[in-house]
């Protein structure tokens, strides 16, 4: 082979692998550009506002994730948690809409906040599911529990706790739970209705969901009111009820209801012992499963009308299908019926060796 025929030769081979690199580098844009775009995505969005309070890593993720992976086994869960920053979310859902996913679950940390990044998922096509908390702007969906009714409880539960100590001059302290969670004023809400005119509602403060803020308007209460006057305490849930019932052990005020939500271990350790005396249970696996539901059916372009089989009205006024599911008072007569029942905890989870000798004493063993 002359040289200006080698010369052809190796310029076409050349050529010829420029071309054959070329298209595996536009193959692999394609890719990227699926997972970019989303326009074959089989992504979903999972994103919880905080991991301070420990459902939502411990339960509401991993039940999420296992009734989409049964529902479509070829779908994928993208997570995030906020830790309480709703800047933090709001760039979450930015890079989801980016990455391609088709529909996110949000449990907004702060629900009005999240409404301008809802909008823009919205108008790039993205469904967005309000999971727990009813998130401002257009989301098609929403799922969580009767909310006024959960504060109903946690009311009626404090007054049944005080027997005939509820008098209308019996003085309750009330720590209520974050502004920007629309589920707080909700709670609230059911709560005034259980309490209002049954006994003196005599300090009343948010504790922003954190045990050291609850604490500290706790003591700030036991200072204005006097450790002897305060017949029992609303916590909006179990978190800050932890870092009241501290609170109440440091100033010897012993004896007194303390209400929660959420069910947490250390809540129903707490009902056990007699330092909290009831708790709130939210079940966790069928409002994760439902969220997984109403996820791949909007994915799968269904109509999710027979999912949601009720209607709420937003604080941005849009009217949004909702399926809102039943909560149940837990105090210690029936964490055997309820908790361990539902195999949330084992009576070995709650029954430690701090806690056997109470466990004992509640029929717990």
């Amino acid at each position: 082979m002359n040289a200006t025929m080698r010369r052809v030769v190796i310029g076409a081979t050349a050529v010829s692998l420029a071309l054959s690199v070329a298209a595996c580098g536009k193959a692999g844009d394609d890719n990227d550009s699926d997972s970019g775009s989303g326009s074959d995505s089989k992504s979903i969005g999972l994103l919880l506002p905080d991991n301070v309070t420990a459902r939502y890593e411990k339960f509401d993720k991993p039940y999420f994730e296992a009734k989409v992976k049964e529902l479509c086994s070829d779908c994928d869960v993208q997570y995030a948690n906020a830790a309480a920053d709703p800047n933090k979310q709001a760039q979450q859902m930015s890079t989801m809409v980016t990455k391609g996913v088709k529909v996110i679950v949000v449990s907004a940390q702060d629900s009005a906040a999240i409404k301008s990044s809802i909008q823009s998922a919205v108008d790039k096509g993205v469904k967005v599911v309000a999971y727990d908390r009813l998130a401002q702007g257009p989301v098609s969906a929403y799922v969580s529990f009767d909310n006024v009714k959960v504060g109903e409880l946690q009311g009626q539960a404090l007054l049944e706790a005080l027997g005939d100590k509820a008098t209308k001059k019996s003085k309750v302290v009330m720590i209520n739970g974050d502004d920007a969670d629309p589920n707080a004023g909700q709670f609230k809400e059911g709560a005034h209705k259980a309490l209002d005119g049954k006994v003196d509602i005599a300090y009343e403060q948010s504790g922003l969901w954190k045990d050291t803020v609850a604490a500290e308007k706790m003591s700030a209460a036991i200072t204005q009111l006097g450790a002897k006057n305060i017949a029992g305490v609303y916590a909006a849930n179990d978190g800050m009820a932890g870092g009241i019932a501290n609170t109440l052990k440091g100033a010897k005020i012993g004896d007194i209801p303390l209400t929660g939500q959420d069910a947490e271990l250390a809540a129903i350790q707490r009902i056990v012992a007699g330092t909290q005396s009831s708790t709130v249970y939210k079940a966790y696996k069928p409002e994760a499963d439902t969220a997984a539901e109403l996820a791949v059916a909007l994915l799968e372009g269904k109509d999710v009308k027979s999912l949601a089989d009720t209607e709420v009205t937003s604080g941005s006024g849009d009217k949004v299908p909702a399926k809102l599911l039943t909560p149940v008072s837990v105090t210690k007569d029936n964490i055997k019926d309820t908790v361990v029942k539902d195999k949330l905890y084992t009576v070995a989870d709650i029954c430690t060796a701090e806690y056997a000798k109470a466990c004992k004493s509640a029929g717990l063993e």
